[in-house]
């Protein structure tokens, strides 16, 4: 009963959080959740909750790591290989040799092997810290992506040099030839046992699927055991279980497109019920460290002969250290022959630098790894300096959090990489937000929804059209609206052609022929503008004088709508199939703005030909469409908010545009 009221209190605690932050957007979420953990840790509830660190790596960094193994780019992190393998091993054991010696030579009462041991523990960063930081600080996105994929890889090397160094100090025995054996073992035979165990598992949702089982929760339930099942199972081989989790989330990108987007259900649920988890987790994270801090501090400050503020100083040298030495490798390894090949002064070299060693903030991973720190040695002496070590730790992680969150707010208003007009980012971000929902009604359209999500489609292109239009400078502009002319050109000719031919076959009368092609006359004489076709309209016209002169004018029969609305809805899908037949990388925007305009007088016509019945069911299936996609959206916006890409008052008003949107479809009104 005790375990359930604390679950409980901290869920409740996690909800506070975020209102807190409302209320003080200045302090980072993290921030509050530590303070938050450390109230309730000092309230007289009777409730003490103590770390498991085995217990904390398989509940905790398992799925977190697994969810950012899966949404962090391939792409752009196979293209930062070089300076993420440098940083994520490298950097991991230069800092723990450097600072492990500063350790040792400012504590002599550590040992060196426990030196080692701390310094290992402090030098990864952590993952669910730098995610949570991203949010409120909009760093340049190469940096985030390094950041991203240093905090995926560097744990495990952290861990085991680490896991090699407390060894070293309990045993009193270290062999470098057999450390580093041990090393490439446990992290090459955890990247390949993630891979393997995470592509059976998704053979085995394959099976399950052709044996005709598309239970959702099935499969979603798998979906969520997947990371546990993966970490447990590389631990219990003696492998890394946090490289595994990652290999895993990788392999599941991969495969995610080609086997979800056919359970477009399974989707949805899986992008929510991810979501609760993920938001749960990393709120959970964050309040168990703060609860552990005030034991660590009671030790050292009140029961420890050690003067306080010489500790406090210690924590200081320490972290200065690390941000020296990771300062120096990003400089001399990455930033620098970055900053030369792309033509960058020194100057932004180095401030690239600085901002990417204060953006590599410490979290709850490097408590948990303190607190597994044996209490005795082999010869059953206590462990030298423990409660030193975990207090260390502990303010090593919460100076790291508070200069981040100072530093970087300031560091980061000139450094960013993208548009620096406020309107150019919002317009950028709305585009995301359209091609977020356009993806998710592409692969959620059916025979039963096709010509509802058809009319919701025309509708996001047509805003497409309009923030891309707004987007363009003035030469890009006269560019696209060139495109566009030969686009509806080739849509003009197509149509003629399935006129001739439905005229032909009998399926429509002359009169509605000679409608159609003057209309199209028209058209071609107002977009192409050349002499050629102005000369081929004044022959045309010289013809039909002559017609008229030698044969009197029939009288047009009486104008049957009906038919001239099925014609226009054949003539518009033959025109949307021949511009698609000639659409190419260059000329993608400009087919695809008339294709939209083309679909727009489909939907048109549409509901023209509907009787109240169907029309009332056809309205009622776009509102439904329309209000997922909206949902779709409001997930764009957060996770570009997570990513730094937008900042809070951003996301804000974004979300705003959609609440009004939405508020229109539930009274009835398509937006």
């Amino acid at each position: 009963m005790e375990v359930f009221e604390i679950i409980l209190f901290m869920l409740a605690i996690i909800a506070l959080s975020n209102i807190v932050n409302r209320l003080l957007p200045a302090v980072p979420l993290p921030l509050v959740q530590i303070a938050l953990g450390m109230a309730l840790a000092l309230l007289p509830l009777g409730h003490h909750f103590k770390l498991n660190p085995e217990l904390f790596f398989v509940l905790f960094i398992a799925p977190l790591l697994f969810n950012d193994g899966q949404r962090t780019p391939r792409d752009e992190l196979w293209a930062l290989r070089v300076p993420i393998l440098l940083m994520a091993l490298g950097l991991v054991f230069a800092t723990t040799l450097c600072v492990g010696y500063i350790i040792h030579a400012m504590i002599p009462s550590i040992p060196l092997p426990a030196a080692f041991g701390l310094a290992a523990i402090l030098s990864p960063t952590d993952a669910v810290a730098v995610t949570s930081m991203a949010g409120r600080v909009s760093l340049p996105k190469r940096i985030m992506r390094l950041l991203e994929g240093e905090a995926l890889m560097n744990d495990a090397s952290g861990l085991v040099a680490f896991k090699f160094a407390i060894a070293a100090a309990v045993t009193g025995s270290f062999s470098l030839i057999n450390a580093t054996g041990s090393f490439l073992l446990i992290s090459l035979g955890g990247l390949l046992c993630g891979t393997i165990l995470a592509a059976l598992l998704i053979r085995l949702r394959l099976f399950l699927r052709r044996w005709g089982m598309e239970d959702v929760t099935v499969h979603m339930l798998i979906l969520i055991l997947t990371p546990f099942l993966i970490f447990l199972a590389a631990e219990e081989l003696g492998l890394s279980g946090i490289l595994a989790v990652v290999a895993g989330g990788v392999v599941h990108a991969v495969e995610k497109d080609r086997m979800e987007s056919r359970m477009v259900k399974l989707q949805i649920v899986s992008k929510s019920t991810w979501s609760v988890i993920l938001y749960v987790l990393n709120g959970l994270v964050f309040l168990l460290l703060g609860l552990q801090v005030p034991d660590v501090v009671n030790v050292i400050f009140f029961e420890n002969p050690i003067n306080n503020g010489i500790v406090i100083g210690y924590i200081a040298v320490i972290f200065v250290s690390l941000i020296v030495i990771r300062f120096l490798w990003v400089y001399l390894f990455w930033e620098n022959r970055f900053s030369r090949k792309n033509g960058r002064s020194m100057r932004e070299g180095l401030g690239m630098s600085m901002l990417t060693s204060l953006s590599g903030v410490r979290g709850a991973v490097t408590l948990a790894g303190a607190f597994s720190i044996p209490l005795v040695l082999n010869n059953g002496d206590p462990f030298p300096e423990r409660d030193l070590i975990l207090f260390l730790a502990a303010g090593v992680i919460l100076i790291s959090l508070i200069v981040a969150s100072i530093c970087l707010p300031l560091l980061t208003r000139n450094a960013n990489e993208g548009p620096t007009d406020e309107e150019e980012k919002l317009n950028a971000a709305r585009i995301a937000t359209i091609k977020a929902a356009l993806r998710f009604l592409a692969e959620s359209m059916d025979e039963d929804n096709r010509h509802a999500t058809h009319a919701v489609i025309a509708q996001y292109e047509a805003r497409m059209r309009r923030l891309s239009l707004h987007e363009e400078e003035q030469s890009e502009g006269i560019e696209l609206a060139v495109a566009e002319n030969q686009a509806r050109l080739i849509g003009l000719q197509a149509e003629r052609k399935e006129i001739a031919r439905l005229f032909k076959a009998g399926e429509i009368p002359d009169y509605v022929a000679n409608r159609f092609n003057d209309s199209f006359a028209a058209l071609e004489e107002a977009l192409s503008r050349r002499s050629r076709m102005r000369i081929l309209l004044l022959t045309r016209g010289l013809r039909k004088l002559a017609a008229a002169i030698i044969k009197p004018k029939e009288v047009e029969p009486r104008l049957d709508k009906s038919i001239i609305r099925k014609t226009k809805l054949k003539t518009c899908h033959a025109a949307i199939g021949a511009i698609r037949a000639q659409m190419t990388k260059e000329n993608r925007k400009a087919s695809l703005n008339v294709i939209g305009q083309y679909r727009e007088i489909i939907r048109a016509i549409s509901r023209k030909n509907e009787d109240p019945e169907d029309e009332l069911l056809q309205r009622k299936l776009r509102q439904e469409i329309q209000l997922r996609a909206y949902q779709v959206e409001r997930d764009e916006i957060q996770a570009m908010y997570e990513r730094g890409e937008i900042r809070r008052d951003m996301a804000i008003a974004l979300r705003k545009t959609i609440s009004y949107a939405e508020a229109s479809v539930l009274e009835g009104e398509l937006a």
